[in-house]
């Protein structure tokens, strides 16, 4: 009776092994297992329409805005019609992360040269130092020469209700920090019409904002986060390219 329990047993191994590893190896070969890299430009669900971001289902919007640029221009959100453009929060002493994000906001200038319907809108969070002419020099010392780029500077309480209350990126003062002043080091997307835009991730979410602080030859920073500026400069010329 042994004898034929052993063949039985052999007999549905064999079985199982012509049914269902044939699939198993087929499944990953066509990788229907997870990507692990989220932001990969392979991954279907990057190459997707761009996220509208939304609150309470209504897709979101610039809000009104009127600021002083480094001409001494008064600029606002409607300068920036038919434009696509990134927005930033800064300040020009900045000893941590702001050096690094106008590093890479200068690759994306560089990198989108050609285009004449593209922007950059870097807000100051130090209203009281960031003077237009101090705004001029840093301009100068960075290396922008977009037109369409604004360093832009004016009342404290306005710049901190955009920040934080217009786009749900952190600003503050906090005397106890490098600076004197906190915030995300956050890069926000906007489309032709004014509306902050995203890639989904490979979650079907959208990703919201791209990290700032990480530069493409970098790849990824010290906490293995993974550079952003890459995918950020793919999105801005999709919005470019189909005036989605």
């Amino acid at each position: 009776m042994k004898k034929y329990s052993y063949v039985g047993i052999s007999f549905i191994v064999l079985i199982f092994g012509i049914i269902f590893i044939p699939k198993i190896v087929n499944r990953v070969t066509n990788t229907s297992v997870t990507d692990n890299n989220r932001m990969s430009a392979d991954n279907p669900i990057a190459n997707q329409k761009l996220a509208y971001i939304k609150i309470n289902g209504v897709p979101r919007q610039v809000p009104e805005f009127a600021f002083l640029n480094q001409d001494s221009l008064i600029i606002t959100n409607h300068d920036y019609k038919g434009k696509v453009y990134v927005v930033d929060f800064f300040f020009t002493s900045c000893p941590t992360i702001c050096p690094k994000m106008s590093r890479n906001l200068v690759f994306l200038q560089n990198q989108l040269k050609e285009y004449t319907n593209f922007g950059v809108a870097s807000f100051s969070i130090d209203s009281k130092r960031d003077t237009p002419t101090r705004l001029k020099i840093y301009a100068e010392n960075y290396g922008i020469s977009d037109p369409d780029w604004n360093l832009l500077t004016g009342s404290h309480d306005d710049i901190y209700d955009l920040a934080n209350a217009g786009f749900n990126i952190y600003a503050a003062e906090n005397p106890e920090v490098a600076g004197g002043f906190e915030h995300n080091g956050f890069f926000a997307l906007i489309d032709q019409d004014g509306y902050i835009r995203s890639r989904y991730d490979a979650s079907g979410n959208p990703l919201i904002y791209y990290r700032g602080t990480i530069g493409v030859e970098e790849q990824q920073d010290e906490n293995g986060e993974e550079e952003q500026i890459s995918i950020l400069l793919e999105d801005i010329k999709k919005l470019l390219a189909t005036n989605e």
